[in-house]
């Protein structure tokens, strides 16, 4: 299910800052993330980690909480994990994710905290975020290197910088052009581990027209959600993501006329004039899966 869940977006609420804590999912969000991390700062790493900590475990939240860890590599890493599993949030994420085995030493010492507290077993998952180029060749590997495993997600910012260029800005075709690759990479091996594929952030929270043009392109390009910083974004991004009415009816009617054609074991299908052939009923059936999820359809009321 965790694997299957909406996450059009997923929200940063920076781990050192009460306030957002407490009123992080009255914006709606699908997702949110509580980071210790980059918003962080070495100071606060302590601090923070605690703040967290009594968030999760003594506020009720609408939505799905996560935690941005710091990696495993630093010095900060394994306190968060002994530390936060223990509130049992909904998910880690990790980032500058590059190799199997760090999940598999996270997904160890999860299973771990899981027993010790009596929690439901696999119940916390984990979220990735490729930052290199070498966590871009090993994205399959990190994908399915652990059952947790329920989403993969591209860091834009660090990976530009590793690549060392910028983000750019651009219509719904050029935005982000240097991510291209590295953006159709991830949802290819999100697909094939069978998990789900988020999105970067969009940094400039006052360019609204950009950030619609970025989610059109990584719509199109298959992600399932995007990642963002402000809560001013969160309606932009479900609306590009949540299918449109229009899309919703055109997705009931080949639905309809599919299972027609099954009643009557027919071998050919067609609407408006058009053949209709599987991949085009998986999408419509997607296309119902989203918009049920989103709370805009239903399916008595079609």
């Amino acid at each position: 299910m965790a694997k299957e869940k909406l996450r059009r977006t997923v929200m940063y609420a920076a781990g050192n800052n009460p306030g957002l804590l407490q009123n992080a999912d009255i914006y709606g969000a699908d997702s949110v993330i509580f980071d210790v991390e980059d918003s962080v700062s070495v100071m606060e790493k302590d601090s923070a980690r605690d703040l967290v900590y009594h968030a999760i475990k003594n506020l009720q939240y609408s939505c799905e909480i996560g935690v941005r860890i710091n990696h495993i590599s630093t010095p900060w890493g394994y306190d968060d994990l002994e530390c936060l599993l223990a509130a049992k949030p909904d998910y880690i994420r990790l980032p500058k994710g590059e190799t199997g085995d760090e999940i598999r030493d996270i997904d160890n010492i999860i299973t771990k905290a899981e027993k010790e507290y009596g929690y439901e077993p696999g119940s916390i998952q984990i979220m990735v975020s490729v930052e290199t180029p070498k966590g871009l060749r090993n994205a399959y590997e990190i994908a399915s290197a652990s059952p947790r495993m329920m989403a993969l997600a591209i860091g834009g910012e660090d990976f530009s910088a590793s690549l060392k260029t910028e983000k750019t800005k651009g219509n719904a075709i050029t935005a982000g052009r240097e991510l291209f690759v590295a953006r159709s990479m991830i949802v290819f091996a999100a697909r094939e581990a069978g998990i789900q594929a988020i999105d970067s952030v969009f940094s400039d929270i006052r360019d609204e027209e950009t950030l619609r043009n970025e989610v059109q392109l990584v719509k199109e390009l298959g992600f399932d959600g995007k990642s963002c910083v402000n809560p001013r974004q969160i309606d932009i991004i479900h609306e590009v993501f949540t299918p449109s009415e229009k899309e919703i009816h055109y997705a009931h009617r080949v639905l309809g006329v599919f299972e027609e054609a099954q009643t009557k074991k027919s071998g050919v299908i067609a609407l408006d004039g058009k053949m209709i052939d599987m991949p085009m009923v998986i999408r419509a059936q997607r296309v119902l899966a989203l918009a049920t999820a989103a709370g805009v359809y239903r399916k008595e009321e079609a």
